[in-house]
């Protein structure tokens, strides 16, 4: 079973780091904005998905995902910019 990290940007320009075992099912609560959903996730009108690494292991996942939250705004950013490049070229 594969896990992700992943970053969304929301309507307000702001940050929101997760992990789960299915991105898909995930981006759908976070669009549901229910019980499901991230309660930060919830006060925005919108988000899109800007980034989303894959691991072998939920504890991979898990010690990324608190590694990402650490950096400064300005790092993350970095990392969306730096993969969008990558993604540009493929």
């Amino acid at each position: 079973m594969s896990y992700f990290v992943y970053i969304l940007r929301t309507s307000s320009n702001t940050l929101y780091i997760g992990q789960t075992n299915n991105l898909k099912k995930r981006i759908k609560e976070h669009e549901g904005k229910n019980s499901r959903s991230a309660k930060y996730i919830r006060y925005f009108s919108s988000f899109e998905l800007v980034y989303n690494e894959t691991f072998l292991s939920r504890k991979e996942a898990v010690k990324r995902e608190y590694e990402m939250k650490q950096w400064t705004k300005a790092k993350k950013e970095e990392l969306i910019t730096a993969n969008a490049v990558l993604e540009k070229k493929l």
